[in-house]
């Protein structure tokens, strides 16, 4: 999303969005705050939106989805723990900013996004061979790269499909957000006997997720 955007606001943008919201929330892994001091998040949000790009807040994409706040971002990678060849699946990859990041962290990213238009503003702004596109239903994962080291969802969601269980490698982590009635938390879990079992680490305002509601009678 082209912006005009001065490569010198957005790095003082950057530098204030690492100190004010990452450092002083627990977000101090080396590699993960390098990683978020390096990448254009201007890059990702409709060219209107630039100049809060860097604000504590989720920033509206369109088709009812959302760039989730830095904080939101930074604390997901840190639990997920990537390490540089680890295959990582990025459910809900939207514009691409978090794709990019793993990227940048050595991982190899398979990102997943049904909306077509969200997913050509992602290549656009992330141009790196380590990072594999896929158009398709989120919740349906790319189970034909399967399995995965780690698995990111991008958003809040309510139930875990068992699709996206599956395709975790035993010993694997699953990173999330979800939604318990009114509060958005984020998650974790390993993968274990086929099962993962998620512990909540931080209450979050999270974007949700499409495809992802609990049956009715269903709640966590």
């Amino acid at each position: 999303m082209a912006t005009k955007f001065s490569e010198i606001t957005a790095a003082e943008m950057r530098a204030a969005m690492i100190d004010s919201q990452l450092r002083t929330n627990d977000v101090i892994d080396p590699a993960v705050v390098g990683a978020m001091a390096a990448a254009p998040r201007e890059a990702h949000v409709p060219a209107a939106l630039a100049g809060v790009a860097y604000m504590d807040r989720p920033i509206a994409l369109g088709h009812g989805r959302a760039l989730n706040a830095p904080l939101v971002t930074g604390r997901m990678l840190v639990a997920a723990a990537i390490r540089p060849g680890q295959r990582v699946l990025l459910v809900g990859s939207a514009t691409g900013y978090t794709a990019g990041l793993l990227a940048r962290l050595g991982a190899e990213v398979h990102a997943v996004e049904e909306q077509g238009e969200l997913m050509a503003v992602a290549e656009g702004a992330v141009a790196n061979g380590n990072i594999r596109w896929t158009h398709g239903p989120l919740a349906a994962g790319v189970p034909d790269a399967a399995p995965f080291d780690r698995i990111i969802i991008e958003g809040a969601i309510e139930t875990l499909p068992d699709a996206l269980v599956a395709q975790l490698a035993d010993g694997g982590r699953l990173v999330a957000a979800r939604r318990e009635g009114a509060v958005t938390r984020l998650v974790e879990g390993v993968k274990a006997g086929g099962a993962v079992a998620l512990r909540s680490f931080a209450d979050m305002d999270v974007a949700p997720l499409p495809g992802f509601a609990a049956p009715v009678a269903f709640r966590f």
